[in-house]
């Protein structure tokens, strides 16, 4: 009983952070687009650019001081009190760009949030009170009243605080970089992505700071400390090359989608499958970027996806080579260690699960049927060891929880993949799957989305295992399924096969 509570207690600790990471990632990610925009902009008509030119040059100021801060303040505000919260949102954000000299990207990302929600609070406590028609009257002036004097209130007093701020922080990491420091970064970095917190640590934390020294100085060595595919393809490559079982036949395409196609979360399960493998990011990821401190590599906006297409074309010019060496090196460094890690161990029972679940999964579909998957749920209900049943039975082979009831064939109409930022391991989930349903027949409606995104009316939700209870938390009434690999998931062939 105590176990359990203190499992329950780390879960909302960690769905909580998850929660806020992708709060704070959520204003960032939506506007990337822009951010690249900036970015070759920068990297070809300013003075060391690739084609220097003054006339258009004049484009990368504006765009950085105005542009991509009122962006973040309107999304964090639409994120809180939809449209009115993203107005309210980018005026208050105007009052703190204006207000200072550096490019207000922290600013934004708290003037955007707060201003919507200090809208919010006044529109609950005048609901239903406003006599008809004069709705518009009301909440115009509202908007205009209250938007005004949170823009003098950032212009005046949050700015200088900010400015304050942000001069410390980019402070602390010219020390780093300065005292070849900033590999230690990743030590945290790389177990915190493992967590499903890659977006949060690189859009909400990173790119900020980043966008304000690359302003300053050209490039930024933060845009790759979390980015770097150097790490993940070092994992991927070791699991093909000494790897056993499904996970050394999935590697390869998995290690075609992490590493040109910069989808970071591909590589997550399968350190997972061995927690020993931490080890080997670790140090591929201080590797990748001592390499980079030492060459004095930057890009010059954020490489999103982390795709090493993306890395070669943010890179300024000249600065191709060293920004290369460093993700070369840290994955020469993470298959090293990576390998030695997969040939020491034994053919522990995860390996064994693995296959069992597979063979589960066999034996389902040539039954027909999904009685299984709800005896197996029932019996969670009713207290039964999860012990006595491989992990990937209630995970891989698309069984369900104790907190997820399965549906019918007749009540399906939607099937939902979310993960942290709906465009990565999500869309690639869903792509695999609205094939499997083409081909069976199924006119079911396949999607994806971010996890605060998940529709009402979703009848199924698909998930990272780690990511389920949040889902649970968004969509309360779906059902569940969580996996281990986007990629190469038996619970797919498992749910067509149940609802086509």
């Amino acid at each position: 009983m105590e176990h359990a509570q203190r499992s329950a207690s780390s879960g909302g600790i960690r769905v909580g952070v998850q929660k806020f990471g992708r709060f704070l990632s959520g204003m960032v990610m939506p506007n990337i687009g822009a951010f690249i925009a900036w970015g070759i902009i920068t990297a070809l008509f300013i003075p060391t650019g690739w084609a220097p030119n003054s006339e258009l040059a004049k484009l990368v100021d504006p765009i950085i001081k105005y542009l991509l801060p009122v962006l973040i303040g309107y999304t964090g505000g639409t994120m809180v009190h939809k449209t009115r919260g993203g107005v309210i949102g980018a005026l208050m954000t105007m009052g703190i760009i204006v207000g200072t000299d550096i490019p207000m990207f922290l600013g934004a990302m708290i003037c955007g949030p707060l201003a919507a929600w200090v809208l919010k609070q006044f529109d609950k406590s005048v609901e239903g009170k406003i006599k008809a028609g004069f709705e518009m009257l009301v909440n115009n002036f509202s908007l205009g009243i209250i938007g005004a004097a949170l823009t003098l209130l950032a212009y005046s007093g949050i700015g200088p605080v900010i400015e304050q701020l942000t001069s410390w922080l980019s402070d602390g990491v010219e020390f780093l970089v300065n005292h070849n420091l900033i590999p230690l970064a990743n030590v945290l970095i790389e177990p915190a992505k493992i967590l499903f917190l890659n977006n949060a640590i690189n859009h909400g934390v990173l790119s900020p700071i980043a966008l304000d020294e690359a302003s300053r100085t050209g490039k930024s060595i933060l845009f790759m400390l979390e980015s770097n595919p150097g790490p993940g393809i070092g994992v991927l490559l070791a699991y093909m090359f000494v790897g056993r079982g499904s996970a050394r036949q999935s590697a390869s395409g998995a290690a075609i989608i992490h590493f040109f196609g910069g989808i970071h979360e591909i590589y997550f399960p399968y350190i997972l499958m061995n927690p020993r493998l931490i080890l080997a990011v670790i140090a591929g990821g201080v590797t990748g970027t001592f390499t980079f401190s030492i060459f004095g590599a930057g890009l010059v906006a954020p490489p999103s996806p982390g795709s090493i297409f993306a890395y070669i074309a943010m890179a300024p010019k000249g600065g191709l080579l060293p920004v290369l060496s460093g993700v070369l090196t840290a994955g020469i460094v993470s298959f090293a260690v990576s390998a030695l890690l997969l040939k020491t161990s034994k053919k522990n029972a995860q390996d064994e699960d693995i296959e069992e679940a597979q063979s589960r999964m066999k034996a389902m579909k040539a039954a027909g049927t999904t009685v299984a998957a709800a005896g197996a749920a029932s019996a969670a209900v009713a207290g039964a060891s999860r012990s006595s049943i491989p992990d990937t039975a209630f995970v891989d082979a698309g069984l369900q929880t104790a907190a997820s009831a399965v549906k019918d064939k007749e009540d399906v109409r939607k099937i939902v993949f979310s993960c942290d930022a709906g465009m990565g391991s999500s869309a690639m989930g869903a792509s695999i799957l609205r094939k499997k349903m083409k081909a069976a027949g199924s006119d079911i409606t396949v999607i994806n989305t971010a996890i605060s995104d998940i529709p009402d009316d979703a009848d199924i939700v698909i998930t990272h295992k780690t990511l389920t209870d949040r889902a649970r938390q968004k969509a309360p009434n779906a059902e569940h399924i969580s996996i281990d690999n986007f990629l190469k998931s038996p619970a797919y062939d498992v749910l067509v096969n149940r609802l086509a």
